[in-house]
């Protein structure tokens, strides 16, 4: 059984999940089971104007894997087990994070987290950013991949000579590259030649945080401007430099920039590790981000929230 870290020296971190970790079903229990969360799924299909949540709970798989539906639906599992936690365990006995981050999509979860955007405009901003990278994803034959085993500093010189791009610095040997389908099987082929222990073609609909998301800019420019964004109550980790946000101007930035620019995820953890961070709640779907954590610091206290077993499992 997992139990609440309750050392008085804990200085504790919210991760959020992002696109990938998807699985139809998600939710439906803490929708069945908790009184708030099934509010909060409610709150989220009346601010899209259908019923999104019957695709999380039932899918089917092909219509879940869609981003314009994957983006809302990760948000909204992950808010919904945010507040199922506190009410079955009551807030006061929820651990208050010093510092919240989330993986690509997650950050905008962190976001409503932190109180800079509300449930409803952050799952309407999501929905959109997601149709705006569908559509971004059919000008163009996108892929992505990961490479394991193989430094930064050696693939960011293969990829200058394939056109590929490095879109994700996960861990120290977990990298994930986006770009062009022939550039990055190219790049996969190379990094496989000069020593890269394996590469892995992802099973996702396009080339994301890459130059080819850039006919979603303008798009994503003008849904951000449309919210309304307050000032966060707990200090956000941003994708693009592994470093703190504090104010609606830089959140702004972010969210825009990190469209097509790599998410520094490796750096996100080595921040939080300088800042004495040693409890980490993955909140939501999945158990990738943990995963990370325990790769950098073995001895970090590690919680998943992602459905009411988890939650359950942590009354002792």
């Amino acid at each position: 059984m997992t139990s609440i870290n309750t050392n008085s020296a804990t200085i504790t971190a919210f991760l959020f999940p992002g696109q990938g970790s998807q699985a139809v079903g998600m939710g439906l229990d803490l929708y069945e089971s908790s009184k708030e969360a099934r509010k909060l799924f409610e709150e989220i299909d009346s601010a899209l104007g259908e019923s999104v949540s019957r695709i999380f709970f039932e899918g089917p798989d092909e219509t879940l894997r869609q981003t314009i539906n994957t983006q809302p639906g990760i948000m909204a599992v992950s808010l919904a087990c945010s507040i199922a936690l506190e009410e079955i365990l009551g807030k006061e006995n929820v651990p208050v994070p010093s510092l919240v981050a989330g993986h690509s999509l997650g950050q905008y979860t962190a976001l409503v987290a932190s109180g800079a955007l509300d449930p409803g405009q952050g799952v309407r901003l999501v929905r959109e950013r997601g149709r705006l990278m569908q559509y971004a994803s059919e000008q163009s034959d996108g892929a992505m991949a990961a490479i394991l085993g193989m430094e930064e500093t050696v693939l960011q010189e293969i990829c200058s000579d394939t056109n590929a791009e490095i879109s994700n610095v996960n861990a120290a040997d977990q990298i994930v590259i986006s770009g062009k389908r022939e550039d990055v099987e190219k790049t996969m082929e190379i990094a496989s030649e000069k020593g890269a222990r394996r590469t892995i073609q992802l099973p996702v609909g396009g080339a994301f945080h890459s130059r080819l998301m850039e006919p979603a800019q303008e798009g994503l420019a003008k849904a951000i401007e449309q919210m309304q964004f307050s000032e966060p109550t707990i200090p956000i980790i941003a994708n693009c430099t592994g470093k703190p946000i504090h104010t609606v101007s830089e959140i702004k930035d972010e969210l825009l920039q990190g469209l097509c620019s790599c998410v520094r995820w490796k750096e996100t953890l080595e921040y939080m590790a300088s800042q004495q961070v040693n409890s980490f709640y993955e909140v939501g779907p999945g158990k990738v981000l943990t995963g990370l954590v325990k790769r950098l610091n073995p001895d970090a206290h590690t919680v998943n929230i992602s459905d009411m077993e988890s939650i359950n499992a942590l009354i002792s």
